[in-house]
Parts: C-alpha cells; structure tokens; sequence
C-alpha cells in the first residue's frame, strides 16, 4: 500500500524558539517542525526531518524561507511554501542564536563566542548558496541573543559575558570595535533596538538579563555630533625652557605635532566612515554616544527570566519566567498591562506575533503552546500534548475521532482532520494503558493502572460510568463486545479477566485460568467470543456470554504479547517473544501459518549494546498488530524504530516504515562510532553539564522530569525509538501508530499514480474526451474507470444528467463499484452538489445491493469511507440548520 506521513499528534511543542510566520505557527517538535494555521485551526507536519532535535529555527521577513537547525548543528534551508529543502549546511559549532536581517538577506548564527554573518541563499541556482561575509569574535562567553536594525547595518548582540555589543555589519578600511552595553550582574537574555516611529530610526536599545533587570539606553545625538563633528582642537600650552621663557623653536615643532595628530584622527575619521551607510548625522551607530537612561527590574525572584520579546511598532515587551508567570509592558515607561500565571512550569518561549495582538507562549515540560490575545484576554489556539510516552490509541467507528492514553494519567481526543485536540480527560490517577471506542461513536472508554475502567460522554465531556474490582488491580487491556453491553478488562497483577455491564456498571463475572499478565484482550466482530493473550504461553478462547469459562486453549512456545482479530473473525493472529506472528482459525483451532519477524524488525543499536545491530535480534519482538480494514495485510510494531506491513495470504514483507530518523533518541543508529566510546562507557550519556550555570532554566528532558519524587535516581539515558500502539482507521484510508516521538499519521498518497485496471491501445484519455463530445456518458465513464484516472472520473460523473443516473449506474461493471465509491466519498467532502452526489450513491446501492453484502468484506473500506463522509455532511448541515432556527426564533 502507498501510505506516506501526513501528521504528527500528541505533541504540539518540545522545545527550542517557536516563530509566527504570518497566520502560521511554526514549532519544533523534536526532530520534525509542527505548522498551525491560526486562522483555520489546522496543523500540519513539515515532510522532512533533522538529523537530531531542532534546537533553533528561523524565518525570512517575506516567509518564503525557514531555517532549521538541530541540537548537532546541522542546518536545513526550506522552501516554506512548497515545504521542501533547498540546501543543507553544518556549523562547525554548537548554534546559540540564529536571525534573518531585516530586508532577508543576510543571517546572523551565533556559534558560541562567534557571531558570524551568512549570505541568505535565494531562489537562482548556485554551487554553494551559503557564503559567510563576515565573522565578529570579541564575546567572551556564548551568545545568547540578536537582533538587527531596521536598515540590516547593524547588529546587537548579547551573551553570557554580561554584555551587549553593537557591531557594524559592513566592512570598513579599518577594523572598527564594537560599542559595549555594560552594567548587568547576570547573562544577557534578550537585546532589543527601539525606533522612533514617524522615522523607524534608530534612538533607543533595551537590553534584559535572567534577573529580571531592563535598561533603557538613549542615543545621545547632540554628545555625539559634538565629539565627533571634527572642529578646531586647542592648541597645547606653549613651551618653556629651564629659564621660564618661551622658546620659539620649541612652538614650531608643537604646532607641526599638532597639525599632524588633527590630520591623523581626520583620516583615520574618513577610513572608518567609508563604506558604511551613516545615520542622519554622519556617523554610524557604533561609535556614537549611548547613555543609560534608567534601569527597571520585574521583580520576580526567585524566579529567573528565561525568555523575552520585543514589538518594534508597539514599544512593547513580553517576558517568561522560570516560575511559569509572564509580563507584558510598555516601554519605555515601564507600564505593566498583562501580569499573569499560566504554568507552573517555567516557559522556554515568547512571542509576538507581526500586528502585536497575539502572544505566543510554550512550555517545553508540559508541552504547552498558548496563543493569547491581550487586548480582549482570550485564547486563540490552547494546545497541551502528552509529555510522557503514548500507550495506547483508538479510532472513532467514523474515523474523524482519534483517542489516546499516556503515561501522564490523560486521555487526549482528537480531530483526524485538524490535528488538534478538543477534550482532555485527566481523571486517572495512573497510566493510562487501553482506550477504546464504543460502536456509537458517543462513548469512549479507558484503562489505567489505576484499578478503574471509565467510560467517558463524548456530548456532555464527562465521566458517566466507572467500573471497579472488589479489590484494587492494575488493567493493562480492554475490548468490548459488538453490542457494547458487556466490557472486559485484563490484569497485570492477578492475571484475571473482570467482566462488567455497560448499563449497571455491575461487575458479572472475574475469568480465571491464566497464569501470566493478561496484555491482550479483542471481542471476535462477529460474535460474542473473547480471546486472550498472556505471558504465560497461551491465548485463550472465552464464550462470555454462555459463561462457560475458557472454550480453547492455544499454546505457543514464548510468551505471547498481544492479540488481534482479522475483521471477518475467521482468523487470528498473535506476536510471541521469540519476534513470530502465528495465525490461527479460531473456528476450527489450528494453526494456519507463522511469519518469522525477528530479522525483518531487527535495525538500530542502543548505546549500550555489545553487539552489532546487524548480528543482535535479541530483544526484538511485535508488542502490537492490527489488520486492514479488508484483512489483506497486517501492520506490526515494536521495539525497534521500524514497522512491518505483512501480506497476510502469501506471508511475505510487502513494506516497512522508520518511525524516525532522529539520533537524538537511542537504538536508531545502526553502526556506532567507537570515538565515543570511553572507559566510563558511551560519551553521550555521560552528562557533563554544569547544572549550576543556568539555574532555574535547566535543560528540559524527558529522562530528568521524573527528579524531584523522592528516591528518585538520574536516567541520563535517552529515549528508545519504538512503537507501543498501532491502528488502521475503519476506512482502511489511514493508521496511526504511538511512538517515542507521538502519534504518528500515515494516510495514502493522493498524489497521481498511474495505475490503470483495464488498459487497452484504444483506452486513452482523447478517447474519453470524444465519447463526452459525442454524448456518450455511459462509455466515457467506463473508459475512464479502465484508466483510473480520479480527474477524468469525476469529469464524466458531472456530464451525466440526473435523469440518466438509474440507467447508467445499473450498466456499470462490479469491479469498479470500490473505485467509485472511493471517488463519489472524495465527492462529497469537496464537492458541492450534494443531492447529486447523493443521488447516484443510492442508485449504486439500489442496483448492486446484493452483490455488495455478498463481497461486503472487500468493500468494507470504500463503505466506510463513504459512511465517514455522508456522517460528516450530516453533521455539518444538522449544525447550520440548528442555527437559523435559533437565529428564526429569535428574531
């Protein structure tokens, strides 16, 4: 199948600087960048991946370019409309600070002690688009900031040295020094120039350190023409001799070091000013006067300030803190307008956006993006992702709904076609371990190692029902039958199964024979039949309804990890330790077949392993299956950074998909560098970083969020690349798997591929076109359903009259109904001529309805996709209608 990555949820921010581009937020999310369209609400995943976790990005003032840089300073230069990467290029240093000049030419990257300028690459063609102009290195600690002037001659630069410098871009005859801003105890947060706003020239600098101190710089023009207007200068004092008289030979050799010395500074005036584009007063930024105009401080401690942002236009400043408080101020007054607490956590990023109406707020531990509007103090987009590992996901019977369940004890619903999420359920004291949807598309419910299953109202966004054990216990799985009446959860502790009623929530029955956790659990979709999978060797047939206990037992010779059903129910398949998948007939009880997947899954190397990734499978194993929706291939997941997709007939691997490329997450490299390795082990995951250097802004990572619990001990390893859940959306259009990295989202490619059914030397698109032409409807169709060619489809649905639908659908060959249900479901999404998309889908059905429940199974994705879409157009217009009413009565 031709699936491709479409989007990535359960994470709407992990760290680094976010930017607003226009009505787009752009985020990174680990190793990919997450873009949000603030006016659609719509979010969507960049195709392409860093190398490692993005730690800085940056945009071009007119948004055509983005540039990317992860935590090992390689750097990607996109094309942001068309989304695709342009050039690659790796700093030699760790990149601290990163900015587009003003007009987008020129780019500023901060390397450590180094600040250097790059020429932006453009659209014409070049052997090497990035050339470096110029290179400043008088900081004597890591840049932490920058910022251009309005023309791009001039750049600020604030680091951990405590200073701001003022550097002229533009080279000079003479080396020129660069204007020091001195007087902070504490690093350099943010640096900021301030225009006058008649004639956005340059007259202020602010300058903010981590203590919550602001000064206000003034440019001193009056001072500064004076010094340097180049006048008369005092002749010295006359000479005397030992005499106490004057000695006239004496006074012309003054007067000639004199004339020379005004001759020098005049000279070396001219050298300095050449080449540089001057203020209004003739002379450049960095050697006129500055001033100190005053000092304010936040007042926040012991909080650290731990980012900041500045509105030209506005005069205004936002900052964050360490202790999840923000401020926005008027300058340079100082006037407090906003002063509020959004976190407890402290925010690692700020920002306007282009007008100033909205702040852009995120909070790397809780992975917490906030868009705020401060004039009406209302939200414009709240977004919060798991910050710990997704367990479990389930699709909506509709397929618009995907529900996941994470370690952070929060069941997430959200919206398949947005992305975002719309309800956030946080009752559970524990991890959440198993979600799953109820038939009618209302109810969802979940288990968590909390020893309770609830069931959750997806109208009303509450907790209606909660299932309980007569004794605490810790669930692992859930299913539930066809009906929804009876719920079953498994145990990790007791290894039981507890049966409960939907409707009374009574518990009726406990199921004992297993002697392992019981960590699947799936109701056949035919009939009311349980199987079960355990750690102790077995999978186990239940009738609970007749309550007749286990009805078969099938043994296996590892310990069998999860269980799965093929949609028909004729067939069942479950992953064992030793890296199989068997397939049994549940019907019968034998073994059909086994698929060796151990060497198919095997790839990647943790940091501690001794053996190679190409002769180690050990470890390697499926935690999760699910089938298609037509049961013809099979996804399987695990720990490793791969998924397998199977055909299941002919048991061969027909595709298999890397979750991630990021090597920021372990077991993802396949050969290890033996340079890292040292005596105390991988040099990685020793950590050498001096945690007393930022305090109260210390490195956010997932393997030190758990510290502060008592007893607690330091993980200074790194996340494992590996997949926990995998589902097939009902339409068989989509799936989702949860990995380290989110939930990832695999749609096919819609993209033209020519893939003809029935292709002759007289099948072309001229001969449809001329069977349109001659009013042939009914041949036209059929040549462009033998083409399978979806625009030429759609075109001769669209010729034909309404009055000729019943005979033209009744003519059309069987073969072709899934391919036109396919397009009449794309139709309907897009489409706006309703009734008659309507019309021809119920004379398909009128016409062929014997021979679709005949070959039900083979058609069960294009129904479903066609039930998604008439659901959501029903929705839709119920909504509409629903409003004028209200609005009629009214009025």
């Amino acid at each position: 199948m031709n699936f491709r990555f479409q989007n990535l949820l359960g994470a709407a921010y992990r760290g680094g600087n976010v930017v607003i581009s226009g009505d787009s937020l752009l985020s990174p999310v680990g190793n990919r960048i997450s873009v949000t369209d603030l006016i659609k609400s719509h979010t969507l995943t960049l195709p392409f991946e860093a190398k490692s976790n993005v730690s800085r990005i940056a945009v071009s003032p007119d948004g055509d370019f983005l540039l990317v840089v992860d935590d090992s300073s390689r750097a990607l230069f996109v094309n942001l409309p068309r989304r695709t990467v342009l050039h690659h290029i790796t700093f030699k240093k760790r990149v601290t600070a990163l900015r587009f000049s003003s007009d987008g030419s020129l780019i500023a990257v901060g390397l450590g002690k180094l600040l250097q300028i790059w020429r932006s690459p453009s659209f014409r063609k070049e052997f090497f688009p990035f050339k470096l102009v110029r290179t400043f290195s008088d900081c004597a600690a890591a840049i932490s900031s920058l910022d251009w002037s309005p023309n791009s001659d001039y750049i600020l630069v604030g680091s951990k040295d405590l200073a701001v410098r003022l550097f002229c871009v533009k080279k000079t005859k003479v080396r020129t020094r660069p204007f020091l801003f001195l007087g902070h105890r504490e690093p350099v947060v943010g640096v900021f120039f301030g225009t006058e706003k008649k004639t956005t020239r340059v007259c202020r600098v602010y300058t903010i350190s981590r203590d919550g101190a602001i000064f206000t710089w003034n440019l001193d023009e009056i001072s500064s023409s004076e010094d340097n207007s180049g006048g008369s200068i005092c002749n010295p004092p006359r000479q005397r001799n030992w005499e106490g008289e004057s000695d006239d030979n004496n006074k012309v050799i003054t007067d000639e070091i004199g004339t020379a010395i005004v001759d020098r500074k005049r000279k070396r005036k001219r050298e300095c000013l050449d080449d540089v584009d001057a203020d209004t007063s003739g002379i450049p930024l960095h050697r006129m006067k500055w001033e100190l105009l005053k000092k304010d401080f936040f007042m926040q401690a012991p909080a650290r300030l731990t980012t900041c942002d500045y509105h030209r236009e506005l005069d205004m400043v936002v900052v964050g803190f360490s202790n999840g408080v923000f401020g926005l101020y008027q300058m340079p007054d100082f006037v407090c307008i906003h002063l509020l607490s959004i976190s407890r956590e402290k925010i690692t990023t700020a920002v306007f956006n282009k007008l100033g109406n909205w702040l852009t707020f995120g909070c790397a531990k809780l992975g917490q993006l906030l868009v705020w509007e401060w004039r009406s103090e209302s939200y414009i987009l709240k977004q919060q992702g798991h910050y710990f590992d997704v367990n479990c996901l389930a699709y909506s019977p509709d397929s618009q709904m995907l529900a996941t369940g994470a370690d952070d004890n929060k069941v997430k619903v959200w919206t398949v076609s947005s992305g975002f999420c719309f309800i956030t359920f946080s009752e559970h004291t524990n991890a959440v371990t198993a979600v799953s949807f109820m038939d009618n598309n209302h109810c969802l419910l979940s288990a968590s190692l909390d020893g309770t299953v609830r069931a959750w109202d997806l109208f009303r966004y509450r907790n209606f029902r909660t299932f309980t054990t007569p004794s605490p216990r810790q669930f692992v799985s859930l299913a539930v039958d066809q009906s929804g009446e009876v719920i079953c959860a498994g145990t990790i502790d007791s290894f039981e199964i507890f049966v409960w009623s939907m409707k009374t929530s009574r518990l009726l029955d406990i199921l004992s024979g297993h002697q392992g956790p019981v960590h699947g659990l799936m109701f056949s979709p035919t009939n009311g039949v349980l199987a079960s999978s355990s750690w102790d060797k077995t999978v186990r047939i239940w009738d609970v309804f007749e309550g007749k206990g286990a009805v078969e037992t099938f043994q296996h010779n590892h310990d069998v990890l999860t269980v799965s059903y093929r949609p028909d129910g004729k067939q069942l398949a479950c992953s064992t330790l030793d890296g199989q998948i068997t397939f049994w007939d549940p019907l019968d009880g034998i073994l059909m077949y086994t698929i060796e997947g151990r060497r198919d899954i095997a790839g990647g190397r943790l940091m501690t392993d001794r053996r190679s990734a190409a002769n180690s499978t050990s470890g390697k194993y499926f935690t999760t299956l699910c089938y298609s929706a037509d049961g013809s291939y099979i996804l399987a997941g695990g720990s490793s950074k791969y998924i397998c997709m199977y055909d299941v007939a002919d048991q061969v691997l027909l595709r298999r998909f890397q979750i991630t490329r990021n090597l920021s997450l372990d077991g993802v490299l396949d050969f290890l560098n033996s340079k890292r390795m040292t005596d105390d082990g991988p040099l990685d995951l020793i950590d050498d970083e001096n945690s007393d250097v930022d305090v109260g802004i210390d490195q956010q990572r997932r393997g030190n969020l758990g510290q502060g619990l008592p007893g607690a001990i330091t993980n200074l390893g790194r996340p494992i690349a590996r997949t926990k859940c995998l589902k097939i959306s009902p339409t068989g259009r989509s799936w989702a798997a949860a990995t380290t990295e989110g939930v990832l989202m695999y749609s096919i490619d819609d993209s033209f591929i020519f893939d003809p059914t029935d292709l002759d030397i007289d099948v072309t698109p001229e001969a449809v076109d001329s069977a349109l032409s001659e009013a042939q409807h009914q041949r036209a169709l059929l040549l462009s359903l033998r083409l399978n060619e979806e625009s030429l489809i759609k075109k001769c649905i669209f010729f034909v009259k309404t009055s000729d639908i019943p005979s033209i659908a009744s003519f059309i060959p069987v073969k072709y109904l899934q391919r036109l249900m396919e397009v009449f479901s794309d139709l309907l999404e897009s489409c706006p001529h309703l009734e008659f998309i309507l019309q021809w889908c119920q004379e398909l059905c009128k016409r062929h309805g014997h021979f679709i429940r005949q070959n039900s199974r083979t058609l069960l994705p294009a129904l479903r996709s066609l039930q998604k879409s008439i659901t959501k157009l029903h929705q839709d217009l119920m909504d509409i209608t629903t409003t004028d009413v209200r609005v009629l009565c009214f009025e």
